[in-house]
């Protein structure tokens, strides 16, 4: 059962990627929708067993590694952590594959576009069924493969081209310190298999470690290193900037890599390392403070975006700050609660996106909407849905899982957990704000579009919208069906040692004693956030360029995402491209080519040419030359008998 959850999206992959000319575009679509769905049976199956029947298991398929201590075997290690995982993954990927038969249906290149899907739903079912780093870095690799493979999937369009690369490269710099991170367990343990790792971890508190010239404590070193793996792959604070530019895959891509699954890999790679990062305390503060500085970062820079898609994708940003920081304070099983609820409701928020941008002819910039929501009036609803979620409105899904994560900070009592909590409580009434700015100009007020758009505004077909109601399901009532097992009293029976948190630290347990105030102030917040988007958006619809006219150096930071891509292109790559075109026009061109083909064998070439004119074929020429070589020869040999 474990293998078929893996591997059946491998078979869909290959089955559309190499045979999808041959069977065309429908078969394609059936062959992968339907082995996505099967897995995702069996996924709920599983979870069945697993999570809710207490059987955690691991299951050897073959040893993959042998080379003196490193021992690697291909495993899939099956625990509650694991089997939550499985869920979000293969029931997300499974709506985006349906979701893309009605969506990608006037697309030329169907069939590789479903393939990119499977291939990518297989890479991240290996990362999470791994049993070992060195497995899970090939998951890891795996879903930044298939996803740039995605971003640039419309690869005629220079912008997709170019927003690949970004994302490949940024998370090139995180994978670098992921693989430090796994060298260091190596170095440290003298193994890369989890069980191993976990049960050594206790010991090598207070070890140290010889990097770059330093002594520093080397369990808080590789945990670090690790933790920028999830930086890159997870768009924390200063390697985020692939992020928002990955909008530029087809919608159904948004909502598959960078809501509900690649973009989570860091947070669950960091939980399911819980038990090494829970004695590494420095470690966790670093990840509380990017997680908090991610969260209101990316809030309020979503809240000035136009790009219906890139406001999300912002929102995405700053939702997995909260989870990090939820982790960096030992709340690992609400950072995961809300890992899964947000799955639902911001694949939805996605997936409705694209449902309007389909209905307004490809337009995305809400700008040039508005007015629209009697006319498609299912994708109204499940927007609504979406964005009273995100913004935690009682008694959605992301009411009490960002809840718990806020409280759980608040709970921890230190210094960097109460940083945590106020930017966390100023990121959720910026959540709410853009998430109504979204609403209110996508939909209301008068037309902004052409009318030859605005003639063609029309519901999606039920292959789209379906999927729509799934994840609104998921959306309405994951919290409220996962809260008793995932963060109340039951939470430790269902995650058995699936996560790890030191006697002492259990914060979730602190979480459900705080203040009043403290469990009203995110609902205070939130509700506050949706009246001043209301306010300004729809009483008073010329408030926000008044505001923006007003505050424009405040209003063009935010716009310009804090400069941090300019900062980035002023610091790195102009120098690279200086650096590029100096060894290309001096080093290459000047010196390689100067002493290579235009110096030396250039001159070579040259004597020979001139060489080859002595060759006249005339016989007195050649008795010329022979008769003036025995006259050199005979002048030299008399100077040098009289020297």
């Amino acid at each position: 059962m474990f293998a078929g959850i893996v591997f059946l999206p491998l078979l869909g992959a290959i089955v559309a990627g190499f045979f999808g000319r041959i069977i065309g575009d429908r078969a394609a679509q059936i062959v992968t929708c339907a082995l996505m769905l099967v897995s995702m049976l069996l996924s709920i199956l599983a979870f069945v067993d697993v999570a809710l029947g207490g059987n955690p298991r691991t299951v050897e398929l073959f040893t993959w590694i042998q080379s003196g201590a490193l021992d690697v075997s291909w495993a899939l290690k099956v625990d509650t952590l694991t089997a939550v995982m499985l869920i979000v993954v293969t029931v997300v990927s499974s709506m985006v594959h349906v979701y893309s038969v009605g969506y990608m249906s006037h697309d030329p290149a169907i069939p590789r576009f479903m393939a990119y899907l499977s291939l990518f739903t297989f890479f991240m079912l290996m990362l999470v069924t791994a049993d070992n780093l060195i497995q899970m870095f090939f998951g890891w690799e795996g879903v930044g493969l298939a996803s740039y493979l995605l971003i640039g999937f419309w690869f005629q369009k220079p912008t997709a081209n170019a927003a690949a690369i970004k994302a490949f490269l940024v998370n090139r710099v995180g994978d670098f310190g992921f693989m430090l991170g796994i060298f260091g367990c190596f170095l440290l343990f003298d193994t890369v298999n989890f069980d191993q790792l976990f049960q050594a971890a206790p010991e090598a508190v207070g070890q140290k470690i010889n990097f770059l010239g330093m002594q520093l404590d080397a369990l808080t070193t590789v945990c670090l290193l690790l933790f920028v793996g999830a930086m890159g792959k997870s768009a924390q604070f200063l390697l985020h900037t692939w992020l928002p530019d990955a909008m530029e895959g087809p919608t159904p891509v948004s909502a598959l890599i960078h809501a509900a699954t690649m973009v989570t890999a860091g947070v669950f790679m960091v939980a399911r390392l819980s038990p090494m990062f829970e004695y590494a305390p420095q470690a966790l503060m670093v990840v509380t403070f990017f997680g908090a500085i991610t969260a209101i970062f990316a809030a309020t820079v979503g809240m000035v975006q136009n790009d219906i898609k890139r406001v999300i994708a912002y929102s995405t940003c700053s939702q997995l700050g909260y989870m990090f920081f939820a982790i960096g304070v030992s709340a690992y099983s609400a950072a995961i609660f809300h890992l899964m609820t947000h799955a639902f409701f911001k694949a939805l928020l996605f997936l409705g996106a694209g449902s309007v941008i389909h209905a307004m002819s490809d337009e995305q910039d809400i700008r040039k909407m508005g007015g629209i929501w009697k006319l498609i009036p299912l994708t109204y609803g499940l927007m609504w849905i979406g964005s009273l979620a995100l913004a935690g409105v009682p008694f959605f899904a992301g009411f009490y899982s960002k809840d718990i994560i806020l409280e759980s900070a608040f709970a921890s009592g230190s210094q960097i957990g109460h940083f945590a909590f106020w930017l966390g409580i100023l990121a959720a009434f910026l959540t709410a704000f853009y998430s109504w700015r979204l609403l209110i100009l996508t939909f209301h007020g008068k037309p902004r579009a052409d009318h030859h758009v605005m003639e063609h505004v029309h519901e999606s077909p039920k292959v789209m919208t379906i999927p729509l109601i799934v994840l609104a399901l998921g959306a309405i009532f994951a919290g409220f069906v996962g809260y008793e097992a995932f963060v109340g009293d039951g939470r430790a029976e269902f995650w058995g040692a699936s996560i790890l948190v030191l006697e002492g630290k259990d914060v979730i347990e602190a979480a459900h004693h705080v203040p009043l105030w403290v469990k009203l102030l995110p609902i205070v917040v939130g509700a506050a956030g949706i009246a001043t988007a209301y306010f300004v958006y729809m009483l008073r619809p010329g408030t926000a360029d008044a505001i923006a006219e007003q505050w424009r150096p405040v209003y063009l930071f935010l716009l310009n995402k804090w400069y941090i891509d300019e900062l980035y292109d002023f610091l790195f790559v102009r120098p690279v491209r200086w650096l590029g075109r100096f060894l290309w026009k001096e080093g290459d061109g000047r010196v390689i080519d100067g002493f290579g083909p235009d110096g030396v064998a250039f001159t070579t070439r040259l004597i020979s040419q001139r060489t080859a004119l002595l060759q006249s074929g005339y016989l007195y020429h050649y008795a010329f030359a022979m008769m003036v070589g025995v006259v050199v020869l005979v002048t030299w040999y008399v100077f040098s008998r009289m020297a």
